[in-house]
């Protein structure tokens, strides 16, 4: 996407009204449902840098679905910053509807009620923590419990004759408050705003059991999230009801999720109307909701996400081109007058467009205002995104309290963040990351040899039930005995190193894909170098992820081809299907960068714009016991060199996802970074340290690495070593759990006591039946035990087949010389400690161990 000249016939414009103030930014579009799978999925740096304010989940024991257990997610969700956790009550069962047990009407609820009552003795047992329960007592009950179906309660929907319904609400509210005067309850939990929530208003009005909260879905469009909370409001005024919270706890289709640009329009509208809200749970639980990837990782949805949640100040005014209209371009936007910062998310549609910046406070901005422009691409439902992309950089003058962004090649799947700051004070201008690329979609690829079929269209306004998916469709015929060959004819403008990305699935359960696991294909550039990709699974068809490779390219013309057949290096087993092939030129260095100024700041610390020679406009300026946090990617787990510049005498400490690692050195230090996301934060620890910059830089190879295959470890029980064809040398050990008796034991060596990265490489296929369209895969455990310490609890994502390694690293105390590493795992009892989940959705086992590899943290010199 390129900045361009205003000219031409009329553009898209977008205004952002700096003079006009909407309100405190809230930043309530971030929650999530079935979101949380527990603690560790996601990791606390993922879940706490997308800024959750609220997440809904099942109640504790509940076999609606696996994990999400709510009294077990609540502790990690408040340690993340959240604020309230919202129990679906009726989760406690199976189905959809509930199938909630008893003969008549009257018996099933008399067992709900003795549910809710359960639900709430164990909530009064966690102290503080209570505080940030929501009991939400029915779910949709129009649908279910109050429907017209089998298992409602007379067969009879409350909307049409309400009475029990109203007399079950009333029920429910009064045990819970009598149980925990303190209790908050939420509903009435509709999928919709209908006109009867007006009848149950009265009703709970006239009997004293409104709700505290109120809540609805909004499956809907952005357009209905801002007509619906006026239409409440409203009713709260007519029936003399004081305004209550609102949280709309289920947003946005199945097409929308994961896609930036499509997600900014359902953020402007909430955000607009100040509202909480949780993204609907159409997949699978633990990954917030298609933003998170494996335990540690981050698509594009999950950094518009962070984008948003670093907002600051007061909302402006945002004029759209399509005032409250689905897939056109909309905006949020704020200004902070103590920063000196104003911040626009944008997107939502393609092409040309101009962002324009009105009533531009001189005394705000001065009369040159530092622009920073960035890119939040989609990068699939499962694929791992870097960092957003930074696009422009620069400085422009304000002309008569305006500037304006014409800007070209928008693209509708992704989302855009431009920040002004004050210009003038000699910040050089960064070049775009990316110098050149180039999006060829598969359907338009020539493809040779049998099997070859063009499938979709996928997601749509149309069909928002389905996928997104780039252009709208996708290509199969790599698979198991195809002799098949897709060819995209590209041309780049220079020689470089280029990063081809392939957007690709294959169904984890599909007939050739059960048995191998990932499907492995060939790419060629002009019939030569061959390598071998293998390409991501997913937990349906059309699920995107991405495989990335690096290739030379000349200037001038190429031909890139994936092939089920390589002469030299074997034929595809599995199944895929191809989205697109991105073809990437970038800046070259390799080194990422993080602005102070632009980064989440806390204990104090402020934004200031006086300091000549800095990075960027500005810098933070950090008191004792002042924060600056970054977001970091790293692509691999393992080492890294991270440099924090500073301006100036000053002190400070510098922790890594919330692990100590040293003071703040004048120069780069070799610092362990997980693969994806990483919390990094500088401490000041003077009266005075002025921070200008994160640098993050490859390894230079300075921490000592260590790896151990897990099958040279010490097996006990049913442990036992077996064969995975992609595994490290085809090897790994399973059989882990079900009791302490079936153990590996690894003894590894630390050079120095202290804090180290265990990276666990691992897989999970377990995937109990479940009764619904969410496939519900289960996160395995292990519990790890250092020279006999008490074991930690690690959860394991699905990797979705047995044969898919994954990493996952934890932080463990070694002494120096010989340690000893013990895995075991049992199934977790239910809350109370005296049942178990009866429908597998809790599991015995550990995963796949294929080998540990262990590195220290930081240095030998930093904190132990």
């Amino acid at each position: 996407m390129d900045a361009v000249a205003a000219e031409g016939p009329a553009r898209e414009k977008l205004t952002i009204d700096l003079g006009t103030g909407t309100g405190p930014f809230h930043g309530g579009a971030s929650g999530t449902l079935y979101g949380l799978y527990g603690d560790g999925v996601p990791s606390r740096a993922v879940v706490e840098g997308m800024y959750p304010r609220t997440v809904t989940t099942k109640a504790q024991d509940g076999t609606q679905h696996p994990g999400g257990d709510a009294l077990e997610i609540l502790p990690p969700f408040v340690a993340a910053g959240g604020r309230d956790v919202y129990v679906y009550l009726t989760d406690f069962y199976r189905g959809f509807p509930y199938e909630w047990p008893g003969a008549t009407g009257e018996e099933r609820l008399a067992g709900h009620l003795d549910v809710i009552r359960r639900q709430v003795e164990h909530g009064l047992t966690l102290g503080e923590l209570r505080s940030h329960i929501v009991y939400v007592p029915f779910n949709e009950p129009e649908g279910n419990m109050f429907g017209e179906g089998e298992w409602s309660y007379d067969g009879v929907s409350w909307r049409t004759a309400p009475d029990h319904y109203f007399a079950a609400w009333e029920a429910a509210h009064r045990l819970i408050k009598d149980l925990d005067p303190d209790a908050r309850v939420a509903g009435p939990n509709t999928c919709v705003l209908y006109p009867e929530v007006r009848d149950f208003l009265e009703f709970a009005k006239s009997h004293d059991v409104l709700p505290d909260i109120v809540t609805w879905h909004e499956l809907s469009s952005p357009a209905e999230v801002r007509t619906n909370i006026a239409k409440y409001r409203e009713l709260e005024r007519e029936l003399g009801i004081n305004p209550l919270p609102v949280n709309i706890n289920e947003y946005a289709h199945n097409y929308h999720v994961s896609v930036p640009g499509q997600m900014i329009q359902w953020i402007a509208a909430i955000e607009e109307s100040k509202v909480d809200a949780d993204l609907a749970y159409w997949n699978i639980a633990g990954n917030l909701n298609d933003s998170a990837v494996e335990a540690n990782r981050a698509n594009g949805q999950w950094w518009l996400y962070n984008a948003y949640g670093q907002l600051t100040g007061h909302t402006v005014r945002v004029l759209a081109p399509h005032p409250n209209v689905q897939y056109t371009l909309q905006g949020v936007a704020t200004l902070d007058r103590e920063k000196r910062q104003a911040r626009a998310l944008f997107g939502g549609a393609g092409g040309t467009a101009d962002i324009v910046f009105e009533s531009v406070d001189a005394e705000v901005f001065g009369d040159v205002v530092h622009v920073r422009l960035v890119e939040i691409p989609w990068t699939g439902q499962l694929g791992s995104s870097a960092q957003p992309l930074r696009l422009l950089d620069q400085e422009l003058p304000v002309h008569e309290g305006k500037v304006t962004l014409s800007l070209a090649d928008l693209d509708a799947m992704s989302a855009y963040q431009a920040i002004l700051s004050p210009g003038g004070n000699g910040a050089v201008s960064l070049p775009p990351a990316v110098r050149w690329r180039r999006t060829y979609e598969a359907e338009d690829a020539g493809y040779t040899g049998g099997g070859h079929s063009k499938n979709g269209p996928e997601g749509s306004p149309s069909a928002v039930d389905r996928f997104a998916t780039s252009g709208g469709y996708h290509v199969g015929g790599l698979r198991t005995g195809s002799d098949g060959v897709l060819a995209f004819d590209v041309e780049v403008p220079e020689d470089g190193s280029y990063d081809l990305v392939v957007f690709a699935n294959s169904h984890n359960l599909a007939d050739l894909v059960r048995e191998q696991g990932p499907t492995n294909v060939f790419l060629r550039v002009d019939g030569e170098d061959p390598r071998e990709l293998r390409l991501p699974l997913g937990y349906k068809w059309a699920v995107w992820g991405h495989t990335d490779t690096r290739v030379e390219l000349t200037a001038g013309r190429h031909r890139i081809t994936l092939a089920a057949q390589d002469p030299d290096l074997g034929v595809t087993k599995g199944d895929a299907v191809v989205d697109k092939l991105d073809v990437v030129l970038r800046d070259g260095d390799d080194i990422a960068l993080y602005d102070a100024e632009f980064a989440d700041l806390g204990g104090g610390a402020r934004v200031s714009h006086a300091h000549r020679g800095a990075s960027g406009p500005g810098v933070a300026v950090l008191p004792r016991g002042g924060t600056v946090t970054f977001w970091a990617y790293a692509a691999d787990d393992g080492e890294a060199c991270v440099t924090v510049d500073v301006l100036g005498p000053g002190e400070g400490v510098l922790s890594v996802n919330d692990e100590e690692t040293g003071r703040v050195e004048r120069g780069a230090v070799p610092l362990f970074l997980a693969g994806g996301i990483n919390k990094i934060t500088v401490t000041g620890t003077s009266d005075r340290l002025i921070v200008d910059r994160l640098r993050v830089a490859p390894s230079r190879g300075l921490l000592p690495t260590a790896v151990y295959a897990a099958e040279e470890g010490v097996l006990s029980g049913a442990a036992t070593v077996t064969g995975y064809p992609y595994a490290t040398g085809g090897k790994a050990v399973d059989g882990v759990g079900a009791g302490p008796a079936n153990a590996l034991t690894l003894t590894v060596t630390a050079d120095r006591a202290g804090r180290h990265a265990l990276t666990i490489r691992y897989s999970n296929g377990e995937q109990p039946p479940s009764t619904h369209y969410n496939p519900d895969p289960v996160c395995r455990h292990a519990d790890i035990s250092a020279n006999g310490a008490p074991a930690r609890r690690v959860l394991f994502p699905t990797t979705f087949h047995f044969n898919n390694f994954w990493n996952l690293s934890l932080p463990v105390t070694l002494r120096p010389g010989l340690n000893t590493l013990t895995f075991t795992a049992d199934e977790l009892p239910d809350f109370g400690g005296d049942t178990k989940n009866e429908f597998g959705q809790r599991s015995a086992h550990a995963p796949v161990i294929d080998q540990v590899t262990v590195t220290p943290l930081a240095p030998g010199d930093a904190p132990a």
